[in-house]
């Protein structure tokens, strides 16, 4: 083995341990860019031929696809740790609402802050909302009243 076919082997397993960093940790930044940068690097310091580069280059491709497999499956069972997944729970008496507990606003009485045409903003007890009027222009400034609650529509009418 001489020297150019050691430092494309080290490219290689560089490369390899760069893509597999961005595939835990997301966006294309600096470990995926020069993660691409040592594999093609090792590519040509490697091969001897138009034919072995491509060759070689179908191997690191399916290398590639069978690490992403591995990666996916090791995130999706939990083994490892992954930034784009909440892990704490949102919990109702911390100040967490979802879309389906809205009822509660139904029949309570708010101000436009906004001129719905026919979206806008209203504020129900000193917070905002996303609200849609029945379909008519409602200036700002307005009472308004919340008649239905559709998902997370707030449907108002003026009052």
């Amino acid at each position: 083995m001489d020297t150019l076919m050691i430092l494309g082997i080290i490219l290689f397993i560089a490369g390899f341990i760069l893509i597999a960093i961005e595939m835990v940790i997301p966006g294309f930044g600096a470990p995926g860019i020069s993660g691409i940068a040592c594999l093609i690097a090792g590519v040509f310091l490697t091969a001897d031929s138009v034919a072995e580069g491509a060759f070689i280059t179908v191997i690191v491709l399916a290398l590639l696809g069978i690490m992403m497999a591995v990666i996916v499956w090791l995130l999706s069972k939990g083994k490892i740790h992954s930034p784009i997944i909440l892990e704490e729970e949102q919990k109702k008496d911390e100040g967490y609402i979802s879309s389906t507990d809205l009822d509660y606003l139904l029949g309570k009485k708010g101000v436009a802050e906004t001129d719905l045409r026919p979206t806008g903003v209203g504020n129900f007890e000193g917070v905002n909302f996303d609200v849609i009027s029945e379909g008519k222009y409602i200036s700002k400034g307005t009472n308004l009243e919340i008649i239905k609650v559709n998902g997370s529509k707030l449907i108002v009418k003026e009052q």
